[in-house]
């Protein structure tokens, strides 16, 4: 079992000030295998030192400065790629196919900063002036256990690209993930302070971050809980803030669509990630008149295609909760589903027979209304529920009745289903199963988030405009 006993300040690895020891579990056995020791708030003022030390050359540097430091790091975490997806399979417990990606993701997306920052103008003309896009200042990372190394990387790629510097507070359950990442980075040869790292709870660390005068930025990602308290603290010294928050997916099925051809999607879409997404697509709307064969066959295909089981199985589709705490949260909807009048169509309370990690049924509710918990709260576990529409306003009509925006999904012909995605208060629609689009801007409306990351919308988070009157260009 290993220890994890240092977090990363000013270019070093040190010892934190912080004593407690946290347990890291295998969630596929429910196993502990490893601890990391966990920072405090004496810890964060001496990464947010670090940083604020080494912001005014940050801040000097030019584009061909940070391409540099970009492309090293992008080399460096390609490098650690195996040994990435060797810790998310062991700590967090994505299938196989699900944990490779998410380790290439973490090099690829530095590499879309790096591409974004090329083509952005720093210094443009307009009118008279000449405006100058300058870093933001010392900036907090905050990352999700869902893809813990990929936010990271993604996060902190766009702030160097601005030429900022950083603090990362990164989830304390994914500390094995983390490592490889710091490791990866430290051997990029970045300047010391440029980026620092504080393993630790939101409430100790996380907030500490949200609250230091001298952080000019949060970039946050996970519950929409804990980013209105980022918000409250960050008030004082009014920090700009970048949030990417919880979601409740609609995935609208209209009448032209293939059912053949849509079944695979809606399932992808509602239980990616062993349905641990926030992007997830877990309320489903399809038409009066085809319900009853859309869920004849929905529930023909999970029973026979969706695999629970080892997330190192290749023909694993769906893996365990990341806890035991997430497990129980994932129960208690599905207990609250039944109690609402909502009728079980597929899975159910408990686990898969043969299973003895944080495993879950995948899991299918129907006869369900908008109005109930299942419908409106993220429950963030391989459940989804089908709610039916009488027409394409009223299917319109229920998507939007949330207080989420984050991500919805259309299936149908082509045209049609543009003209209703259109429609859709989300930042994202996605229809009929496009790819993704790295470069495009990704965050949520409503209670889904402030602001957007990606691309040069993301670039821009983490940059100040300053206009020059009577300037000229050197």
């Amino acid at each position: 079992m290993r220890t994890i006993e240092h977090i990363y300040i000013d270019g070093r690895f040190v010892a934190p000030h912080g004593r407690e020891l946290f347990d890291l579990h295998n969630p596929a056995t429910g196993e502990v295998i490893g601890r990391v020791r966990l920072g405090d708030a004496d810890d964060v003022d001496a990464a947010v030192a670090a940083a604020k030390r080494a912001l005014p050359a940050m801040a000097r540097t030019g584009k061909a400065e940070r391409l540099q430091m970009l492309e090293a790091m992008q080399a460096a975490m390609h490098s650690h790629i195996d040994e990435l997806r060797e810790a998310v399979l062991d700590e967090y417990g994505a299938p196989v196919s699900r944990s490779s990606w998410m380790a290439d993701y973490a090099a690829a997306a530095i590499q879309v900063a790096t591409h974004t920052l090329k083509d952005y103008p720093l210094e443009r003309e307009i009118g008279s002036a000449r405006v100058v896009m300058a870093p933001v200042g010392i900036v907090g990372l905050i990352t999700p256990w869902n893809s813990n190394a990929g936010f990271i990387c993604n996060k902190l790629a766009y702030a160097i690209a601005a030429g900022c510097t950083a603090v990362i507070k990164p989830s304390e359950m994914s500390a094995l993930q983390t490592d490889v990442v710091l490791r990866a980075l430290h051997e990029a040869g970045l300047p010391a302070g440029v980026y620092n790292l504080v393993n630790g709870h939101g409430a100790d660390v996380g907030a500490a971050i949200a609250a230091h005068p001298d952080v000019a930025k949060i970039s946050f990602t996970g519950s929409t809980a804990v980013g209105k308290s980022i918000v409250r603290a960050s008030a004082d010294s009014l920090k700009r803030v970048t949030l990417e928050l919880g979601g409740k997916s609609p995935t609208i099925i209209l009448d032209d669509a293939d059912l053949d051809a849509v079944i695979p999607g809606v399932i992808e879409a509602g239980f990616m990630n062993s349905g641990q997404a926030c992007i997830a697509g877990t309320r489903v709307l399809v038409s009066e008149t085809r319900r009853a064969e859309f869920e004849a066959r929905l529930k023909s295909a999970i029973e026979t295609q969706v695999k629970v089981g080892d997330p190192r199985d290749p023909a694993t589709t769906v893996g365990p909760m990341v806890s035991q705490t997430q497990w129980a949260r994932v129960q208690r909807y599905i207990r609250i589903g039944q109690e609402e009048g909502a009728r079980l169509l597929t899975g159910g309370e408990g686990r898969p027979d043969g299973l003895t990690g944080y495993f879950v049924r995948p899991t299918v509710f129907t006869d369900v209304g908008n109005d109930m918990k299942i419908a409106r709260e993220e429950i963030f576990g391989p459940v989804l529920s089908i709610l039916s529409y009488r027409n394409e306003d009223d299917a319109v009509a229920i998507a939007n009745d949330t207080t989420y925006g984050l991500s919805a999904y259309v299936f149908g012909e082509p045209v049609h289903a543009g003209r209703i995605a259109a429609r859709l208060d989300s930042g994202r629609v996605v229809i009929n199963g496009a790819a993704h689009e790295p470069l495009a801007p990704f965050g949520g409306m409503k209670q889904s988030g402030l602001g957007r990351e990606n691309g040069p919308f993301g670039l821009e988070s983490y940059l100040e405009p300053k206009t020059l009157l009577g300037a000229h260009a050197a």
